[in-house]
């Protein structure tokens, strides 16, 4: 056989390789108004199949040397294909729906890091509110965790009643903000040392927790006023610091514990899984000083206070326990492996990434390996 019989039996296959990729390049999708075989994952299969079929006739066409322009035309078909096989995910809403309700909570749920920086800080923080409230059994010891002066100072701020003004409440909203991201992205930052992050959390935790629990006391300035202003942003803010540990926590364990990867992939995919973490974190570090802002100083009702709390409460155990609880559906998310936008229609098609054309050899997978392709190569 000689080479242009065998380049014309070759043609057809790669006419209809060039087909399919006009049609993805144009469309996203195979063609759907083309023949049976370019529809939905039929289509899909008969790409990947033909991708590496044009795959190994490249790799022969550059051991024969077979003509530079026959070459040239392989070189471009293969990377037009392979740009589309490996093509960057498209935005698509519905994704993002699925994303931020469903892959987000149940990866930050199954994060032994968020569950390990939420026992330190609501632990101690509650531990702390009790023995700062019980002065009896124990004595001294709000004193001795956050000193006499600044527990008169926070008594001395809420002497007075909740009356701020509308430009007050601006001004606020704008300070908490500032002030709660401050927090966070320390505890982020010093979450890559992860001791410094334990430290940072739990020392934030028994202060809290502490003053909480001082306040609280009936023979206290200010009780009252205090807890009408914290009730309300108290679990959005709370709960925000305890995340931004975790992610700090997460990217501190990608540095020290590689698992086999090189120091700088760790990092990488321990960042990949800290997204989500640190994107609730700054959300309801967002609420919370809106809430702080508008809400926690105003002369509103208590009863209406404690509602919203109850509220944001409910909401966060709702996202992060009911809708992070592990179901019985497909596990793999957009924040641990990217992967390509195939159309919906593809269930049942074997994975084209599953084995990497390129990676094989052509020669023993190809439709020119079917055959004595070397002696008809040189009988030309």
């Amino acid at each position: 056989m000689k080479v242009a019989s065998l380049l014309d039996r070759r043609r057809a296959q790669w006419n209809e390789l060039e087909r399919l990729c006009g049609a993805m390049e144009n469309r996203g999708r195979t063609d759907g108004s083309g023949p049976p075989e370019h529809r939905g994952a039929r289509g899909i299969a008969r790409f990947s199949s033909l991708y590496r079929s044009a795959c190994a006739d490249l790799a022969l066409a550059d051991a024969y040397q077979l003509p530079p322009a026959t070459v040239a035309y392989l070189h471009q078909l293969v990377a037009r294909a392979h740009n589309q096989l490996y093509r960057a995910k498209k935005f698509n809403p519905s994704s993002w729906v699925d994303v931020v309700f469903r892959e987000a909570p149940q990866q930050i749920f199954a994060d032994p890091c968020v569950r390990v920086a939420t026992l330190i800080f609501f632990g101690l923080f509650s531990l702390s509110m009790y023995l700062g409230y019980n002065e009896t059994m124990f004595p001294g010891f709000a004193s001795a965790m956050v000193g006499s002066e600044q527990l008169d100072a926070v008594e001395e701020m809420y002497e007075e009643p909740l009356s701020g003004s509308l430009d007050h409440y601006v001004q606020m909203a704008g300070f908490y903000i500032n002030h709660n991201t401050g927090i966070g992205l320390k505890c982020f930052a010093y979450g890559i040392l992860i001791l410094p992050c334990v430290f940072i959390l739990a020392y934030n935790a028994i202060s809290l927790g502490t003053i909480f629990g001082y306040m609280a006391r009936e023979d206290v300035t200010g009780s009252d006023n205090f807890f009408h202003f914290v009730t309300a942003h108290g679990p959005f803010e709370l709960t925000a610091i305890a995340l931004s540990a975790a992610a700090g926590l997460r990217l501190g364990i990608g540095l020290f514990r590689t698992g086999g990867l090189t120091r700088s992939d760790s990092i990488r995919l321990s960042a990949q899984k800290a997204i989500p973490i640190m994107a609730a974190s700054v959300v309801l570090f967002v609420l919370a000083a809106f809430t702080e802002g508008f809400l926690s100083p105003s002369p509103a009702p208590y009863l209406f206070k404690a509602g919203w709390a109850i509220m944001s409460s409910g909401m966060i155990s709702f996202y992060f326990v009911v809708l992070g609880f592990p179901s019985q559906t497909r596990s793999v998310g957009y924040f641990s492996k990217q992967t390509i936008d195939w159309d919906s229609d593809t269930e049942g098609v074997p994975d084209p990434l599953a084995t990497d054309p390129l990676a094989t050899d052509p020669l023993a997978t190809g439709p020119l390996a079917t055959g004595p392709t070397k002696g008809v190569i040189d009988a030309t």
